[in-house]
């Protein structure tokens, strides 16, 4: 029998006692644990940071949604009516800000924390002190990023690529708050990234393959790689910024010898693989709700890993699709189309693969499933735009103007947001020990939707029209396509709150979950009593194969 292993172990401690086959002595059961608030503070264990990281990227996802909403009131109307132009620009600037680095990838990161320990029969993470330090830098990291809109000259205002010279030459002094922000939060990236690389390669179950793995923990994988491999560039491109504003070198001025071309470079060798930084853990999300409630096993597993790993390395292989009109050479524009091309293969594998696993199953529309139902539709139609932005001549048209805004957001909220909120609700049984409550859900459900293709469908018409984005005027013939995206995100955004009480009213009580929670579910997870008890897996559970 494998030796218990303490509640807080390190990866080091246990694997060399299990090694000298002698029991463990748990030294915690004499140290009083901490309270209140300094419970959360000096926490290590992976269920309770879980927590945090999603509670986190809750507020601030709220957050960046009130940025958003004062872009789309700003244009509810031609004419400048509520905010200034230079306001404007900061609010576009902070919701793209806040939106990726502190909703999104925590969110992500989080669900990481909580599930792929109970995935993998983990008893937790391989570096607990390591992961508690991970999320507090973020706190730190965003209240700094927040606090430059009450600096002198305001917040960032050049976009969220903040494209040199505008974030060098012409950019508020906040600047470089904005810069050790991003450095924060990056190191915070790349930590939480060992740690799960760490987890998953060391800490499965005994007789659990690589190819036994969920393929949330697989995708989880694949994208903790990108993210080791892409932030330090990102770290390198905002230190060149940031003695190009204040130790006068030229890296990006052309009076200097130095070239803006090379941020944007820079800039977008980072920023392709982020974007699917911020979307693998979404595959991985909807591979295991599809199958769970069509009660099929997923079609064609190893094709799902393969291509997950295709599109990471081919992520590297597309980053100057974004700079089509910068003055490529015709031949590095070719090769980018079709680089750009051919990553949509494996993406298209991917959604096959979930449409040939619902066929002939025994579906049932629970909440979690129509949120994975409307991601696979709803990107799907992110997908096609994106191929229309990969054709370079077409590209010429469509680049920065709402076209471009359509398609990303298509990609990032009914793909990363949707799949994010799918896994609360497929998970919140695990979680709180109770169902959340169906009809809440599906107004939730229902309204999200609405609201999401009432606010970005539009934006597809005005962008073919000509009009261009970050402006916060414009011309009449798009006032209509504007009135109906601001209807759309207001209800989108008021319709969150309607999620919020829905994990409240779960956490307070409802419906009790067995331990396997839904009838499909098949993973390690559904093992562990619901609520699932702070310490799991103290000794490694026996992991059967399923045959895939």
């Amino acid at each position: 029998m494998a030796p218990k292993l303490p509640p807080h172990h390190s990866l080091q401690h246990s694997s060399t006692t299990a090694a000298a086959g002698g029991q463990v002595h748990d030294d915690h059961d004499h140290h009083p644990q901490p309270r209140g608030i300094m419970r959360w503070l000096l926490t290590t264990n992976h269920k309770e940071i879980g927590s945090l990281y999603l509670i986190f990227s809750l507020i601030m996802f709220f957050i960046g949604g009130i940025f958003a909403l004062v872009v789309r009131a700003e244009l509810f109307q031609p004419g400048l009516n509520l905010v200034n132009p230079e306001f404007f620009n900061q609010m576009t600037t902070m919701h793209g800000l806040i939106m990726v680095f502190a909703a999104v990838m925590p969110a992500f990161t989080g669900l990481a924390n909580w599930m792929i320990p109970l995935q993998i029969g983990a008893p937790d993470m391989a570096l607990p002190r390591l992961n508690n330090f991970s999320f507090w830098l973020l706190p730190v990291a965003f209240i700094l990023l927040l606090s430059t809109l009450l600096m002198p000259g305001g917040g960032p205002n050049f976009g969220w690529t903040f494209y040199a010279p505008l974030s060098t030459t012409y950019a508020p002094p906040s600047t470089t708050f904005f810069i050790l922000s991003l450095h924060i939060a990056g190191v915070s990236s790349i930590l939480g990234a060992i740690n799960i690389v760490a987890t998953i390669l060391n800490m499965r179950a005994p007789g659990m393959r690589m190819m036994d793995m969920p393929l949330f923990v697989w995708t989880w994988l694949i994208t903790a790689f990108l993210l080791i491999a892409v932030m330090p560039v990102l770290a390198g491109v905002i230190t060149m910024m940031l003695m190009d504003i204040n130790f006068g070198t030229s890296f990006f001025d052309a009076a200097g010898g130095g070239d803006p071309v090379l941020f944007q470079h820079l800039f977008w060798f980072f920023g392709h693989p982020e974007v699917y930084i911020m979307i693998l853990p979404a595959f991985g999300i909807v591979s295991a709700i599809i199958p769970c409630f069509a009660r099929k096993r997923l079609f064609g597993y190893a094709s799902m890993v393969y291509a997950t790993a295709s599109i990471a390395v081919l992520s590297f292989l597309v980053w100057a699709h974004h700079m089509f009109v910068v003055g490529l050479p015709l031949a590095a524009e070719l090769f980018f189309m079709y680089t750009t091309m051919l990553i949509a293969v494996p993406t298209g594998v991917k959604v096959f693969n979930w449409i040939t696993t619902l066929f002939r199953g025994s579906i049932t529309f629970e909440v979690p499933m129509l949120f994975a139902l409307a991601f696979v539709v709803l990107f799907t139609i992110g997908g096609f735009s994106g191929l229309m932005l990969a054709i370079a001549p077409a590209d010429f048209q469509y680049h920065d103007t709402y076209f471009v805004v359509a398609h990303f957001h298509y990609v990032l909220v009914p793909g990363a947001v949707f799949s994010i909120m799918a896994a609360v609700y497929f998970w919140l049984p695990k979680w709180t020990g109770h169902y959340p409550s169906e009809i809440l859900g599906k107004w939730h459900f229902w309204l999200s939707v609405i609201g999401v293709n009432l606010t970005f469908f539009p934006m597809h018409f005005s962008g073919l029209a000509g009009m261009p984005r970050r402006i916060p005027d414009y011309a009449l013939q798009f006032a209509d396509f504007n009135l109906v995206s601001s209807l759309g995100a207001f209800l989108f955004g008021f319709s969150q709150l309607i999620f919020v009480w829905v994990i409240i009213k779960c956490v307070r009580g409802g419906v009790k979950a067995p331990a396997k929670a839904w009838d499909g579910a098949e993973d390690l997870e559904w093992t562990v009593p619901s609520p699932a008890p702070l310490h799991t897996f103290e000794t490694p559970p026996d992991f059967k194969p399923v045959q895939h």
